[in-house]
């Protein structure tokens, strides 16, 4: 077997115009407050590897185009669909009302392990992430359907937002089965 690292030509890439044409993942990420340009822009691109719907930029998040965002997205807020809200309770009940399942990421009595919830076929989510310092704010916790929060060991207890997108986004990804390749 070899083991020749792929070049770009082979890695079967989507233009843009591809992506925004292509079945999508049914979830919109929701960034709370962030504050990281960096981490918006690693969602971003994160969000374009797993085809999700959109991402909802709420609060002081940042929004494209902005150079440091750019950085890290590279190109991704060209393919992945966004909007900006100045409030997110205003951005959550409205995609409740659009009838999407509220997952806040967030450690609170009550939530769930990743480990144990598995997302249901042909239904929405909307996945919350908060401020890097403050999380979710608690208005939004109240008006979530679920919590979930990522199991940890160490000392820490927290992900950096960028990182908490990856784990639950491929979480969600191989639960609901979606992956041709694997």
């Amino acid at each position: 077997m070899s083991r020749t690292k792929l070049a770009n030509d082979e890695l079967e890439r989507k233009t843009v115009e591809a992506f925004k044409s292509a079945g999508k993942t049914p979830i919109v990420i929701v960034l709370d407050n962030v504050r990281s340009l960096n981490n918006i822009g690693s969602v971003f691109r994160t969000a374009d590897a797993f085809l999700v719907e959109a991402i909802y930029l709420c609060g002081f998040t940042a929004k494209p185009p902005h150079k440091d965002i750019h950085k890290t997205a590279l190109g991704a807020t060209e393919s992945v669909d966004w909007k900006h809200f100045k409030s997110t309770e205003y951005a959550v009940k409205k995609l409740k009302t659009d009838k999407y399942h509220i997952i806040t990421l967030e450690q609170t009595r009550g939530s769930v392990s990743l480990t144990g919830f598995y997302p249901e076929e042909k239904t929405g989510y909307a996945l919350v992430f908060g401020n890097e310092v403050n999380g979710v704010g608690q208005e939004i916790i109240d008006i979530s359907d679920t919590c979930i929060e990522i199991p940890q060991f160490g000392t820490k207890h927290s992900f950096n937002i960028a990182v908490s997108a990856g784990i639950v986004l491929w979480d969600f990804y191989t639960k609901l089965k979606v992956s041709r390749k694997f």
